[in-house]
């Protein structure tokens, strides 16, 4: 049970991959004080896309009551989701602006400045509960679980009223960003969206290949040198709605980084943001994206998972609903090449928009 001072059980709750838990009890700067995570866990952790800058923000919260994540009884008193007007959602980039900053990249692209970026739109609605207080992450994230079964679905929702650093977020994520066990460091870059397998192009396989050599490379950073290995190339997986080009990755991380205190700290230094969703080279990719992208991503494209000592699995946030300040936000976005149409990115966008979107706004039935 918690300690004198403590948030009781109740206030908060966290499902991801295998884990759930309730009673937030504390929250953790990770980028400050990555060592609390080798301590009693799991920890559930959001990280912010722009977590290496100065405005992100890597946070980790730890809960009171593990409980099983396949008895719904633990839920059962969650409500119905009451989602926005489905006309009530804007972009922070119209399809104008969209294409126009598709162009824009293939122009750096022609300068030599990057081989790839992915440039994202944050979709906004407005949603207060009619009684107040915090929107239901647990019934979005029910709801979507019927609608929309993702791998590395889940939410974490640490309510303002719990005294403890609050957060609102319902993914339902296709992506594994990290996935540690047995010292092995293993990730699963998704490069390549269509309606179909036949919808996949050449564009779709060169870009997966690029992002996939960026992983790569991100892992050797803190893997023994001669064990970072691509393990699949290039598999397709069906998703409703679409199918995606998934690759995978795995290296044995180096003695001195487990054994670090700031474990997690190196890690994140070396592999943060995700490769798919910046672009290679990162640096250059990250600059461009800064100059186009209009709203901040939040935890969209950052990270949402869980450590637990020497385990740990984290999704790239994407397909991911956030809230906060009466808003809905769910951002959606498209890898860009020299060989990208704009007007084929931004159906893109609408593509892996389209379904969750539908769901949360209830135009569409799980």
């Amino acid at each position: 049970m918690p300690g004198p001072g403590r948030t009781p059980v109740g206030a908060g709750a966290a499902r991801f991959a295998g884990r759930a838990a309730r009673g937030v009890v504390e929250c953790v700067d990770v980028r400050r004080a990555p060592e609390r995570l080798r301590s009693e866990g799991p920890w559930f952790v959001v990280a912010d896309f722009d977590a290496l800058g100065d405005g992100g923000r890597v946070r980790a919260w730890r809960f009171a009551e593990p409980v099983d994540p396949d008895d719904a009884t633990w839920s059962a008193g969650a409500s119905v989701w009451q989602g926005p007007a489905p006309s009530s959602w804007t972009s922070s980039l119209g399809r104008q602006a969209y294409e126009s900053a598709v162009a824009h990249v293939r122009g750096e692209v022609r300068e030599g400045e990057v081989y790839q970026a992915n440039v994202c739109r944050v979709l906004s609605a407005p949603l207060v509960p009619d009684a107040g207080g915090e929107p239901d992450a647990q019934a979005l994230a029910r709801r979507l679980a019927r609608g929309n079964p993702a791998p590395h679905g889940g939410m974490v929702h640490v309510p303002a009223s719990s005294g403890v650093d609050p957060v609102w977020v319902v993914s339902a994520s296709p992506e594994l960003f990290l996935e540690l066990r047995d010292g092995v460091l293993t990730s699963g870059p998704i490069k390549g969206t269509a309606p179909t397998a036949d919808g996949l192009t050449a564009k779709d396989r060169a870009e997966n290949v690029m992002i996939t050599d960026l992983v790569r490379n991100d892992l050797q950073r803190v893997c023994d040198p001669g064990t970072v290995e691509v393990t699949d190339l290039l598999a397709v997986e069906e998703h409703p709605g679409l199918v995606h080009l998934v690759s995978r990755v795995a290296g044995r991380v180096r003695d001195d980084v487990l054994a670090a205190p700031d474990r997690w700290g190196r890690v994140l230094d070396a592999t943060f943001p995700p490769a798919s969703v910046s672009g290679a080279p990162k640096s250059s990719a990250l600059r461009v994206i800064a100059a186009l992208e209009t709203a901040p991503r939040g935890p969209y494209c950052g990270a949402v998972g869980w450590v637990d000592g020497d385990d740990a699995v984290l999704a790239v946030g994407i397909r991911t609903f956030w809230w906060s300040d009466g808003v809905l936000r769910f951002g959606t976005g498209a890898g860009i090449t020299w060989g990208s149409d704009p007007a084929r990115e931004w159906e893109e966008t609408e593509l892996k928009a389209r379904r969750l979107v539908g769901l949360a706004s209830g135009t569409l039935e799980p």
